[in-house]
């Protein structure tokens, strides 16, 4: 950002048939479109390296989490659209406030479940 905001423009040359403004919007916009594919990826990476001993940790607290959640999860199958199942995947879950709060929705979704059956 430094170089284009430093840089002179000569408004009578063209950039690849192009106004060099333009040009330097669009390469702006690639480095940052560039930035967000990679940034992931690099990100993971540079953690799994630095954070080495936990990855193992880690992965198993996933795996239990994850074996919790498809053990207190709703049956779908008696979904309608007055009663939908509440976030069956429990992706909305970000904190152990969240993961409450996610396990009072599949409780109340079952206790009124059996009430309609």
């Amino acid at each position: 950002m430094g170089y284009l905001a430093n840089k002179e423009i000569d408004v009578t040359q063209t950039m690849f048939g192009m106004d060099p403004l333009i040009m330097f919007g669009l390469a702006t916009i690639s480095c940052g479109a560039a930035g967000w594919l990679a940034g992931p990826t690099l990100g993971g990476a540079a953690f799994k390296l630095v954070k080495k001993r936990w990855i193992g940790q880690i992965a198993e607290r996933e795996k239990e989490f994850l074996q919790h959640i498809k053990k207190n999860r709703v049956d779908p199958s008696f979904q309608s659209f007055s009663n939908p199942v509440p976030d069956y995947y429990g992706e909305k879950i970000g904190s152990v406030k969240q993961y409450r709060q996610w396990l009072k929705d599949q409780r109340a979704y079952n206790k009124k479940r059996e009430a309609f059956l």
